[in-house]
């Protein structure tokens, strides 16, 4: 049987999502503002979970529909065959409901009315007034974008983001789903050094080992979906067996990762150990200042400091003249950065190659690009 997905993403970072789950073999079916829609059969399911870097959530698509009002509304969400996805016991609730430019905009109000039309469809099809919920949780998601509602199944559970690694973190840690999107975003390869010199806990440095090693971002959680009766258990398994026989354990990287603050790099080590990486990457610390390499055509990926308090906002001019000097001791390698500071090109010094805009959350950042030369081709081998 094949099933309706959806994924959310960063505005900003649609197609980036989208070609990773064309990547894994799946069919788009389109594309919004922050959101990719999908198609495939139970193994989909599990393997979106695994596989993909980029989202926080795979959502198995129940309905879709056009509501104007909450009987509407109501009507439409208990005509759908919930009783196909869930059992009698199902722990069945309405954990999200957004709404953007539509005429039902209350988010309490639409999870109650989604709530208990779900109930009546529920009692329509097992001829029982009570549920006990005693099984699996089946958390329930909605959308509403211009009264078009789409009701979902969280096939994720705890979102994607979440990779188990990170249980230490600093001040403002970027997400692991964002980080892995913009390292996908640039033309770095496992064979170019990195460098983060605003390394934090350790995000940037620790996507991109595993997005060198091969290792899915799923690899060791797991998800809502696993007890869910529609996926069988062994395809939950030949997912994690996918994934591991698609590891390279044996690659040689050069990952770096610089950080002021001794504390945290001691907390960015023990995140690349727990997952699994912490052989690809060098943690110091060091100041951003004294970024220097003796390697050419590398790659500077970071997120430095926003200065969203007043009191470092004072600070962010001369921050980013320091990263300006810093980055150009190293001529030939390219850089990446993500802010939401506007001055930032301003006070680095050199216009970015491109700068694209990037939701981080509420925040509206940029990531500004600068590409160096590509490296010379390495000569053929002879035999």
């Amino acid at each position: 049987m094949n099933y309706d997905l959806v994924s959310p993403c960063h505005f900003g970072l649609e197609a980036v999502l989208k070609r990773e789950i064309a990547d894994i073999g799946l069919d788009i079916v389109r594309v919004e503002d922050g959101r990719v829609y999908y198609t495939g059969d139970e193994s989909a399911v599990a393997r979106a979970n695994m596989f993909l870097r980029t989202t926080e959530r795979v959502l198995l698509v129940v309905g879709e529909f056009e509501a104007r009002t909450y009987d509407e509304l109501f009507e439409n969400t208990k005509a759908l065959n919930w009783s196909d996805l869930m059992p009698e016991d199902a722990n069945f609730y309405v954990t999200k409901a957004a709404s953007i430019k539509s005429k039902l905009f209350s988010p309490s109000d639409i999870q109650r009315i989604i709530g208990k039309a779900v109930v009546e469809s529920m009692k329509r099809r097992y001829k029982k007034e009570y549920f006990s919920k005693s099984g699996a949780d089946y958390p329930i998601r909605v959308t509403i974008n211009k009264d078009r509602v789409t009701i979902s199944i969280d096939t994720s559970g705890e979102s994607l983001h979440k990779r188990g690694y990170r249980k230490l973190t600093a001040k403002a840690p970027i997400t692991e789903t964002l980080a892995a999107a913009i390292i996908m975003l640039t033309p770095w390869k496992s064979d170019r050094i990195l460098v983060d010199p605003f390394c934090g806990s350790g995000t940037f440095p620790i996507e991109a080992a595993l997005i060198g090693a091969g290792i899915a971002p799923g690899r060791n959680r797991s998800f809502a979906g696993q007890q869910h009766d529609y996926v069988p258990s062994k395809t939950w398994k030949d997912a994690l067996e996918e994934a591991i026989s698609l590891e390279k354990r044996d690659v040689e990287m050069s990952i770096q990762g610089y950080d002021i603050d001794g504390e945290i790099i001691k907390a960015a080590r023990q995140n690349a150990k727990l997952a699994g990486v912490e052989q690809y990457i060098h943690f110091q610390q060091r100041d951003m200042r004294e970024l220097s390499s003796t390697k050419q055509y590398g790659f500077v990926i970071t997120n430095p400091p926003y200065g969203e308090r007043l009191e470092e906002k004072a600070a962010l001019p001369y921050l980013y003249k320091a990263m300006g000097e810093a980055f150009a001791k190293l001529p030939n390698w390219s850089y990446f950065f993500i802010t939401s500071y506007e001055e930032a090109e301003k006070y680095f010094g050199r216009k970015a190659d491109k700068n694209r805009k990037i939701y981080n959350g509420m925040i509206k950042t940029y990531l500004y690009e600068f590409y160096g030369p590509k490296p010379p081709r390495r000569a053929p081998v002879a035999d």
